[in-house]
């Protein structure tokens, strides 16, 4: 069902051509920003409404708004893709529909459909379809950052009134543009991404807030991010602070922590948990202890380790370090061959190179 149409403002100012061309031949990540955002609004007497893509521009909020105080919000991220025929494509976008969805419904927050999800990512490129880097093989894209927060002015803690949807669009170059990097991972022990539940199988705010710590103190160990474990037991592997994990073992099982309700449900890992069946491979969800992962780089059982989400699609884990003890990288200098045919599998139906026998991919432009 779709509730949301949505007008167009267009700028008078908007960059030209040079000028788009100039940040795509270096748009770092989450740095620059198109032309042009989708706003709407939801109220609790009129459900949504006022749909428009407006001119990219700083919000007004009254400083009383439910946000700043109760962090009532979240998010998507998802990537819109320049194929060679010059048509725009996004990955699994009804996915991630279902995602805030269930976002919303853990932070009490209204349900966008999917139909007006995905209208809304489409009411975006039809103006800023320029800002979608070429298809030249560099692995660049547009990221899509949709978003919801609690936009009602008040003190008190209930369910907002008033909530603002909105969709902002940045160009992103390659995560890694000297080639693949093994990333060196620290072992938090005394920090939690999430508890039992909590919000951490939501894709909001304050699970990233809360991963920082531990990333800090990764940082001052030598390593590029943290891994965290379960609140309880602080012995089972969750995820990172934005990605999810996967290890490959002897016998040909590619195995990743299941989904325990404090763990974010990645459209990148359920994507790979599908493709793993191409290569031969086992999926495997289930609990997996810290002490598997020392034990098995010692053993030889774990041949390949990797993390996966949207923006760096895999990235090939390396080091693992901790209080006291490390354990040896696996798989290689830009990881393993398991590792490196799952990316390109991924890319390769991201970008249009491959059939896309599942149906994954939706056109934006």
């Amino acid at each position: 069902m779709t509730d949301l149409s949505f007008t167009t403002l267009r700028r008078e100012d908007p960059a030209s051509d040079a000028r788009r061309a100039e940040i795509h031949a270096n748009p770092g990540f989450g740095v620059h920003f198109t032309d042009h955002m989708v706003s709407a609004t939801w109220t609790k007497d009129g459900g949504w409404h006022d749909g428009r893509v407006v001119p990219y521009g700083p919000i007004q909020l009254m400083p009383s708004a439910a946000v700043l105080h109760y962090a009532q919000e979240i998010f998507e991220g998802m990537k819109a893709y320049r194929h060679e025929d010059g048509s725009v494509w996004t990955f699994r976008p009804e996915a991630n529909a279902a995602r805030m969805a269930r976002s919303a419904r853990r932070l009490a927050l209204p349900e966008l459909s999917e139909a007006d999800f995905i209208g809304s990512l489409k009411a975006l490129l039809a103006v800023d379809e320029a800002w979608v880097p070429p298809a030249d093989g560099s692995e660049a894209s547009l990221y899509l950052r949709p978003f919801m927060y609690a936009s009602e002015s008040f003190l008190g803690v209930r369910p907002a009134n008033e909530v603002t949807y909105s969709v902002i669009a940045s160009p992103a170059g390659p995560y890694f543009a000297g080639g693949l990097k093994p990333v060196k991972l620290w072992i938090s022990q005394d920090y939690a991404r999430a508890g039992a539940g909590g919000t951490g199988a939501a894709k909001c705010g304050g699970n990233y807030a809360s991963s920082l710590a531990g990333q800090l103190e990764g940082i001052e160990n030598g390593c590029d991010q943290a891994v965290f474990l379960d609140s309880g037991t602080h012995e089972l592997i969750e995820e990172l602070g934005g990605m999810n994990l996967f290890f490959l073992t002897k016998d040909g099982e590619l195995v990743t922590p299941e989904l325990s309700g404090s763990i974010l449900e990645g459209i990148t890992r359920s994507s790979i948990l599908e493709l793993a069946k191409d290569l031969d491979l086992t999926p495997v969800e289930r609990k997996v202890p810290i002490q598997e992962w020392k034990d098995g780089v010692a053993s030889g059982d774990i041949v390949e380790i990797f993390a996966c989400g949207t923006a760096a699609v895999i990235t090939p884990v390396g080091e693992l370090r901790w209080e006291g003890g490390s354990a040896p990288a696996v798989g290689g200098p830009e990881g393993g061959e398991v590792t490196r045919a799952i990316r390109s599998r991924l890319l390769d139906i991201q970008y249009g190179r491959a059939e896309d026998s599942r149906g994954w991919l939706t056109r934006l432009a």
